[in-house]
């Protein structure tokens, strides 16, 4: 959804009356004429699936996402659909209309299809619930399409389009709320939250994604509500995290979660950012530069890292999480945090393996947030081109993200500070590429592999292999390329120091 808002009228001037109606109506009448436009070419498909389910004496409607992205002017990637026929039921009909079938949803009521290039799910009138001792939703059937979008999370989701008639069903106004901008429940907020408490995480993920304003009775809900996320599954979570991350306004909906206090549930490193600032103002508020590292990133994404990036977005949100854990107040009137990258990278890991992120996610943020300082101090002192080239090998494929987040970590208000750093970034960038034209700085190995290093040396597999080839990595880097006959020899004067050479490899 990220990129694309409701089309809002424009704010009234001060100077000329405006007729708050008859905008919010002309919004609403130039949704619908995106709806049509957006549903046109999958309308076929529609109706024929509505007629399917008719004639088997079933409903059907198209709702939730489906619709409302519709609406926005836009045909979703999903195409969902409510009816009153049971699962069972459901299963006969999609297998006679479609491809293929599969019923993975089934406990939820959940079947789905395909016809041709078009998925389709199918899911029974229903309703959701959460036991207060359960991490697993309680599901039960509902009988008609008006009972089962008001258990819907938010008003905007709760339109349906009725199949093959094509009448629009909107009982909780969900048309008007998305044309003036407004996320609201179809009941209370209290109820939609204590059926589902996830559902709060998806306010934030809706701001971020949407720019919808939340109405206040929802953020009151979820300040009250916020200890109730506990029950849900951290797979759960993770996903809604990641959906606001990967946003068009990710930073709306994480102020949300902190605010509410949501975050020191799911994500407590990040409220946690919001450290005391002393009265002299000796250090920057961490959590806003977070948030403004954050946006940075996001405006720099393109070329070799093309955005949304989950990578380089937890890297820029989660850089400084070791700050709290390592800032003092030293004598003089200064701040410290000495090696908060590497306190850091410690956190970041933890928390993402807590939520259920992969292993190669939790490795590269946390790989990201060690290396985010490293560039600083290039400024102050010319770095050999065997610094270079530990900076570009320590990075490995992470190294275009941590370009990036270098550069989106400066927020300092100073223009010439600022300028002193995107020249320095800009010449490190261009010393990479001239190394990189004379040499495969990508890909940098020993003049000797580990074959030739245990014929020179008489050895078979061992460690020692791994040392000696460590050995002659570090000349590579330090020396650039030596040629495999000064490498010989300079192996043969290490090895003839190891506790494991035999008295006669030396001249062997």
């Amino acid at each position: 959804m990220a990129g694309l808002d409701p089309v809002l009228p424009d704010p009234p001037s001060p100077t000329v009356p405006t007729d708050p109606t008859t905008a919010l109506e002309r919004a609403m009448e130039e949704a619908r004429t995106r709806a049509i436009t957006a549903l046109e070419p999958v309308m076929p498909l529609l109706v024929d699936l509505g007629r399917v389910f008719a004639g088997a004496g079933f409903e059907l409607s198209l709702v939730g996402g489906p619709v409302r992205d519709a609406f926005l002017g836009r045909r979703s990637a999903d195409l969902d659909f409510t009816t009153d026929a049971r699962p069972d039921d459901t299963v006969r009909l999609l297998k006679a209309w479609g491809d293929a079938h599969w019923e993975v949803g089934r406990d939820f009521g959940t079947i789905g299809a395909r016809k041709k290039d078009v998925v389709v799910e199918v899911t029974t009138y229903r309703s959701e619930s959460y036991d207060p001792d359960s991490r697993k939703p309680e599901v039960a059937y509902g009988d008609d399409l008006v009972g089962d979008l008001s258990r819907r999370d938010f008003t905007v989701n709760a339109m349906a389009l009725r199949l093959p008639s094509l009448d629009f069903a909107d009982p909780h106004d969900g048309l008007t709320d998305l044309a003036a901008g407004v996320l609201r429940t179809p009941g209370t907020a209290e109820r939609s939250f204590s059926d589902d408490p996830l559902r709060m995480m998806r306010a934030a993920r809706f701001a971020a994604q949407l720019r919808m304003r939340v109405a206040p009775d929802v953020v009151a809900a979820m300040t009250a509500m916020a200890a109730r996320i506990a029950i849900v599954s951290a797979e759960r979570v993770r996903v809604e995290l990641e959906k606001t991350l990967l946003a068009a306004d990710p930073v709306a909906g994480l102020r949300l979660l902190v605010d509410t206090g949501l975050a020191e549930h799911v994500l407590p490193e990040l409220p946690a950012l919001q450290l005391e600032i002393d009265e002299h103002h000796r250090h920057k508020d961490v959590y806003e530069h977070s948030l403004t590292v954050l946006q940075q990133a996001i405006d720099l994404e393109g070329g070799d890292v093309p955005g949304p990036d989950l990578l380089l977005r937890l890297s820029a949100l989660l850089h400084d999480i070791g700050k709290p854990r390592t800032r003092r107040f030293e004598e003089g009137g200064g701040v410290s945090f000495h090696h908060h990258e590497v306190v850091g990278a410690k956190l970041v890991a933890k928390r993402l393996k807590a939520l259920r992120f992969d292993n190669d996610t939790i490795k590269a943020v946390a790989r990201l947030t060690e290396l985010h300082l490293r560039f600083h101090g290039y400024g102050d002192g010319e770095w050999t081109d065997s610094a270079v080239r530990r900076y570009v090998t320590d990075a490995g494929p992470l190294l275009p993200r941590l370009h990036k987040l270098t550069r989106s970590d400066c927020t300092t208000r100073n223009a010439r500070k600022a300028k002193r750093l995107a020249d320095a970034y800009d010449d490190l960038e261009a010393r990479i590429a001239r190394l990189r034209e004379q040499e495969e700085l990508d890909s940098i190995r020993p003049d000797l592999d580990g074959t030739q290093i245990m014929a020179l040396l008489g050895i078979g597999p061992s460690r020692v292999v791994g040392r000696a080839y460590q050995f002659l990595l570090g000349l590579r880097m330090d020396r650039g390329p030596l040629g495999a006959e000064v490498a010989e020899r300079e192996l043969r004067a290490w090895w003839a120091q190891q506790p494991e050479a035999a008295p006669d490899v030396d001249g062997a």
